[in-house]
């Protein structure tokens, strides 16, 4: 009865994680553990779901439902239309620098899509979106029901910190439809782009995810971080979310995700 009463009042007070996940001597217990202290000094909102059961860590739940620009965190559609639409043939499709100085020395250079992906190189796939163009850029975005699917911002911007917005849970939705082949895309496609997302590996689980960031006035004001984690038998989609005058960008939000994710022994 007490366990119970825990967890229902865990899931509906804002601001508090309501999860149930493991079982056993190494199990993730749920009165132990409090995400707010890795958010000091930050806006926050942090889904985490057990994709088998269904089972949900929710901390802060009304801006879990609140949807904001996704930043780079979109290069995981983007890649997926690019792919499906034949303007890249694979991961190792290469695009030539153009020679412009970007202040991030990474995307001085040539890039495939994995090296964009990872270094989260904005040209690439604003180039991506161009060729794609408008029109069947939208289509896709509206098959899948991306956030508010709002294109107006322009084919090579709408996504950073523009029209474009979707929200924590729906971030999370989306993922677990890249892992389950559910979007309107190609299984070779998909499985691409699960490919390119892989970023570490423990003895727990594996790693996949991708940053955000929105910048204004030179200060970092807002960051993303997305992806999954496997595990044997096991696979949990996440989406953490940060904001504050300056301080929150997408390495910080990473930081915080894995911290959270190795502290509930799911990595």
């Amino acid at each position: 009865m007490f366990k119970l009463a825990l967890i229902l009042c865990l899931a509906l007070c804002p601001g508090l994680p309501a999860f149930a996940g493991q079982q056993g001597e190494d199990a993730f217990r749920l009165e132990d553990y409090r995400p707010g202290s890795h958010f000091q000094g930050l806006e926050a909102a942090l889904v985490i779901e057990d994709i088998g059961t269904g089972a949900r860590l929710v901390f802060h739940p009304e801006t879990c439902r609140t949807r904001y620009s996704p930043c780079s965190t979109f290069k995981i559609f983007n890649s997926m239309v690019g792919l499906e639409t034949g303007v890249l043939k694979s991961e190792n499709t290469t695009l030539d620098w153009d020679g412009t100085r970007y202040s991030i020395e990474s995307w001085n250079r040539d890039q495939t899509l994995q090296s964009a992906v990872t270094n989260s190189c904005v040209w690439y796939f604003q180039r991506v979106a161009t060729r794609v163009g408008r029109k069947r850029m939208r289509n896709y975005i509206e098959k899948a029901g991306y956030g508010n699917q709002d294109l107006s911002g322009g084919v090579r911007t709408f996504w950073l910190d523009s029209t474009l917005k979707i929200s924590p849970f729906e971030q999370v939705s989306l993922i677990k439809r890249l892992i389950a082949d559910e979007l309107p895309f190609s299984k070779r496609t998909t499985g691409i782009v699960r490919g390119i997302l892989r970023q570490e590996e423990t003895a727990r689980g594996t790693l996949y995810g991708k940053t955000g960031s929105a910048m204004r006035k030179g200060k970092k004001v807002m960051g993303w971080y997305v992806g999954y984690v496997i595990q044997p038998g096991k696979s949990y989609a996440f989406a953490t979310n940060i904001r504050a005058t300056d301080g929150a960008w997408g390495p910080r939000a990473r930081e915080i995700t894995v911290a959270i994710l190795k502290d509930m022994k799911l990595l």
